[in-house]
């Protein structure tokens, strides 16, 4: 890749800058998901016991593909913007900027894997040959986490409150993805409406091949595929055809 010099450093200055006031450092990325699974565990695993086995693996297998997606999608809404005069003063592609924040926020995720490594092991949760199939569910999150950190990225340069109304749908779009519930406490509709939600999606293959042992459906991995490619042109697309006019909303 021509500019992937260019975009090792610009992600190696977001990691830096991230934990630059931290002295744990990179620690967080493992320690962050283990305290919040700590914390929902003890409210919740006696409340649905009898429904979810293992909860803490449960839900530190959506949370870790959670924090994956809004870390990146937050950190790609602001990547033009804070990077103004880099724009103006370089000819590189203007799409190294919000690649640069979804690579660090993957760098970020492939941490925390060593915590569900452990969890994964505390619960004597047994390595079977469907755990490879965490690696694409993966990537088709990371496509669609990059389409909409494209999308996010030329809306923040023309209107920058976008960042606080992507705040609250965040919050709307997690309690929607079943993090720390199971889907099949809840009415019939609702169910129907979660299943169509692209985050819970990937969260349920997940947790299909991670926790049970089992290859996804088919119908669940069309609907991941389909939201990556789409939401990845989309995005591409409307950044493609903004990207010469930002500078002067920056």
């Amino acid at each position: 890749m021509k500019y992937s010099f260019v975009t090792q450093q610009l992600v190696q200055r977001e990691l830096k800058r991230k934990y630059s006031r931290s002295r744990l450092g990179i620690l967080w990325s493992v320690l962050n998901p283990l305290l919040s699974m700590a914390v929902l565990s003890l409210v919740f695993s006696t409340m649905f016991r009898k429904s979810i086995e293992n909860y803490p693996v449960y839900y530190l297998t959506g949370l870790i593909l959670w924090n994956f997606f809004t870390g990146a999608t937050n950190a790609a809404m602001t990547s033009l913007a804070d990077n103004r005069t880099l724009l103006l003063q370089t000819r590189f592609p203007r799409a190294v900027f919000p690649l640069s924040r979804v690579l660090a926020s993957f760098v970020n995720f492939l941490y925390s894997l060593a915590a569900y490594a452990v969890i994964l092991a505390v619960f004597s949760i047994r390595p079977v040959w469907t755990m490879v199939l965490f690696v694409p569910i993966v990537a088709l999150l990371g496509l669609f986490a990059m389409g909409v950190g494209f999308l996010l990225s030329i809306l923040y340069a023309y209107f920058g409150d976008i960042r606080h109304l992507y705040g609250v749908l965040l919050t709307l779009w997690m309690y929607l993805s079943a993090l720390f519930y199971p889907v099949s406490l809840l009415p019939e509709t609702m169910q129907k409406v979660i299943g169509e939600n692209p985050i819970y999606c990937y969260i349920a293959a997940a947790r299909d091949c991670m926790m049970y042992g089992q290859v996804p459906p088919a119908g669940l991995w069309a609907r991941m595929v389909l939201w990556a490619v789409f939401v990845f042109w989309a995005g591409s697309r409307c950044f493609l055809k903004n990207q010469g006019k930002i500078i002067q909303s920056l």
